[in-house]
């Protein structure tokens, strides 16, 4: 048990200006606000001025996200692979960091956040351990509003928050919690897990606030469940890791946002409050009761919040003047968080279920090894024809006068069994005459050592020459039985070596290298909900114009060469693969014959196994374990390469997707201003002679009426748009308000 305080860093926000409200010490523990005095509190203002907070770890405003992983993420990881329960959340007023500190940023490969690292990090150790077999499952929870949902749907066709599954809360008389219709999908690599992670975020509710354009409306808590055992092992140990991005708290009288807006602040701020109460209630020494149940948030995060986890909490800080007493207030929270302490268990138990097939297999190889040694196949029962031999034997070995007759029945424990139950019911059957014959047992009165005294010296050596063949031939069954058990063993090592990864026995399977690079699997287009519109001609030449001049093109033009050049060194990649594999596949063809040469040799000459070792055999041997680590190491460079490519089609995808949508909103908006402009009273609106009916050429004798058609108006005077439908709706437009206006001129 591993008893610790709750770890608590503080992350500041980078300003584009210079700001002095705030500094940092030279340790980087002490973080000290100065908040400037208001004018309007008068002369006299006793007021506090300075706020000095302390935490593990400050990273400031030039820190890298590389940097937060290392110090914050990594060593809970490595709990978690010893069996711990961890725990990483970031807390903090909106548009603060925390969503770009738990997930990252979208335009640079750097700027990956805790969860892709985490992940990276966690494949990346298991390949290397051979020592242990892992399982990974992943889970990915939205609680919007009070209401959770899966945001890991395999259906994977919600097009609103509403199709996805809601996820319910249920209590077990131990007082653990369980989620229902919570989606926990396994994950056998680092691509399947990122795609796991993609879709999560694709499905999140993500609104624009005055202090956000992307502020997250909701509470994500995406859990990595690790299950780890040693090979033929029986105990299992069995973890989590919850990375917790909490929705920003913000003050609404201060932003000023309303309708739909207002009600998710209501529920993130209500949240948040029951999440500090549930925070005062433990840090209290004599508190008996924790109102976890107050919230869904705080029921599902019990374990993390004092309970059997390893936590760490990230305070992210906005240092400008207007969000100082915010920041303030997210630290005032850290310390009373810093103040709970939590006792994590090692999550170890015995499985049965791997504990019988573990048995099963030792059982199943204790028999191979007794069919390679006799050189058949036995089962558990004798057969009939077996029995019926060996009563003949029994009777024969019985009936023969002859003291030194063998009853030859071969290294057989089944058929010695039943050979000694046949000689006990024969003596159950003729006590009488068995004593009563003193030539066949011992003399009454006398002792086995007395008898054996009474014999002449002649039997006894004879006897003791044939106990010394029979302790020499035990010896040398034993010694055959030991080298092949040896071999085999070498055999089984060889095979587990030859995988490169610890959850399979064969080559890996998540990359086909038959295949080129160029042909690597692209996302799975079911991510996206919404495809590439088609657009008309006009719509067509102001969406190039528009690509041209925005800003994320360039990153998409960047994104697309440095995708080429890894396409291209993947595929050298592969090529290399691919032929150390038929290299590696060629030298096991020739080591197994000449394993077969070396048998037949022995068997056709009759001579022993000879304990020297084969110079050919140790030569290929050593040249298929190069190749091995030859395969391992481009491999290994390979799949890193393959994740590299996958990120950055996702980049490219979301940017695309990012300017697709960008469009679609100026369009609109230029569409909405061409249909609802007002008439400018110095530049009179004529009429359209081309389009509208005749009957709109009356003068009105209202004044008004009369100077808002007092011209004829041509085709070119209207602007319009080079979209056949939007051009039709405008002048409809037009010849509706003509109509009105020639109508309340005849009114008058």
């Amino acid at each position: 048990m591993v008893k610790q305080a709750i770890q608590i860093f503080a992350r500041v926000k980078p300003n584009k200006k210079s700001v002095s409200a705030y500094s940092v010490d030279e340790d980087g523990h002490s973080l000290e606000f100065e908040v400037p005095k208001d004018l309007a509190d008068g002369f006299i203002n006793n007021k506090k001025d300075k706020y000095r907070f302390r935490f593990q770890k400050i990273f400031d405003q030039a820190c890298k996200q590389e940097d937060v992983f290392e110090m914050i993420a990594k060593p809970v990881a490595d709990r978690v692979l010893s069996g711990y329960n961890g725990t990483i959340f970031a807390y903090g007023q909106t548009g603060s960091g925390k969503t770009f500190t738990i997930t990252g940023g979208a335009e640079r490969y750097s700027d990956r956040g805790i969860i892709p690292r985490t992940l990276s990090y966690l494949y990346q150790h298991f390949s290397q351990d051979k020592s242990m077999v892992y399982t990974t499952h992943i889970s990915y929870l939205e609680i919007y509003n009070e209401m959770g949902f899966d945001l890991l749907d395999p259906r994977q066709e919600a097009s609103t928050l509403e199709d996805l599954p809601k996820v319910t809360i249920l209590e077990d008389t131990e007082q653990n919690i369980h989620l229902k219709n919570l989606s926990l999908l396994q994950s056998d690599n680092e691509e399947e897990a990122l795609n796991l992670l993609f879709l999560g975020d694709t499905n999140r509710m993500i609104a624009e606030t005055p202090m956000n354009q992307a502020s997250t409306r909701s509470h994500c808590i995406f859990t990595i469940h690790l299950c780890s055992r040693e090979p033929g092992s029986a105990t299992v140990r069995r973890s989590k890791l919850h990375l917790v991005d909490l929705a920003g708290s913000e003050r609404v009288g201060k932003t000023g946002v309303g309708g739909q807006q207002l009600t998710e602040a209501k529920y993130i701020n209500l949240s948040l409050h029951y999440l500090e109460q549930v925070i005062i209630a433990l840090s209290e020494k004599n508190r008996s009761h924790i109102p976890y149940r107050n919230s869904m948030m705080t029921s599902v995060l019990r374990d993390s919040l004092g309970g059997n986890c390893m936590t760490t909490m990230i305070a992210t800080v906005s240092v400008d003047t207007r969000n100082l007493d915010e920041s303030i207030s997210t630290c005032r929270f850290a310390q009373r968080v810093a103040q709970i302490k939590n006792e994590a268990l090692l999550n170890e138990e015995l499985d049965p279920t791997l504990l019988i097939t573990r048995l099963k297999k030792e059982v199943q190889t204790l028999k191979d090894e007794l069919a390679m040694i006799t050189g058949e196949q036995r089962s558990d029962v004798l057969t009939p024809h077996e029995i019926q031999r060996l009563q003949e034997q029994v009777k024969v070995f019985l009936d023969d006068a002859d003291p030194e007759v063998k009853l030859e029945l071969g290294p057989d424990m089944r058929k010695n069994h039943y050979c000694f139950s046949l000689l006990k019911a024969k003596i159950c059957e003729r006590p009488s005459s068995y004593h009563s014959n003193g030539d066949s047992a011992v003399p009454p009165g006398s002792t086995v050592t007395d008898h054996m005294q009474s014999s002449s010296p002649t039997e006894l050596k004879k006897l003791k020459d044939m106990l010394t063949q029979r302790d020499n031939e035990i010896s040398i069954l034993v010694s055959m039985l030991k080298k092949e058990k040896k071999r085999a063993q070498e055999a089984l090592a060889q095979l587990s070596q030859w995988s490169p990864a610890s959850s399979t026995a064969t080559l890996p399977k998540d990359l086909s290298i038959r295949r080129s690079a160029e042909e690597l699997p692209p996302l799975q287009k079911s991510l996206y909900r919404k495809q590439d519109p088609e657009f008309s001609i006009g719509r067509q030449e102001a969406f190039d114009i528009f690509k041209r001049d925005h800003g994320d093109q360039l990153i998409i033009d960047e994104n697309k060469v440095l995708l080429k050049q890894r396409y291209s060194e993947a595929k050298a990649l592969g090529e290399k693969v691919n032929n150390v594999r038929s290299k590696v596949n060629e030298l096991k063809t020739q080591l197994e014959l000449r394993r077969r040469q070396i048998a037949v040799q022995g068997v056709t000459t009759g001579s022993p196994v000879s304990e020297q070792a084969d110079p050919v055999e140790e030569r290929l041997l050593a040249q298929i374990e190069e190749e091995k680590n030859n395969y391992k190491s481009t491999f290994g460079r390979l799949k890193g390469l393959k994740t590299e490519i996958e990120h950055l089609q996702l980049l490219l995808e979301k940017a695309k997707i990012k300017l697709h949508k960008d469009f679609q909103d100026w369009w609109k908006h230029e569409a909405k201003k061409a249909q609802v402009a007002q008439p400018d009273p110095q530049h009179p609106v004529l009429e359209v002679t081309s389009t509208v009916p005749k009957s709109t050429t009356t003068v009105s004798s209202n004044p008004v009426t009369r100077s808002l058609t007092s011209s004829s108006l041509s085709d070119s005077s209207i602007p319009l748009t080079g979209d056949r439908e939007t051009d039709e709706d405008i002048l409809a437009f037009i010849r509706a308000r003509q109509s009105l206006l020639n109508r309340a001129g005849a009114l008058k």
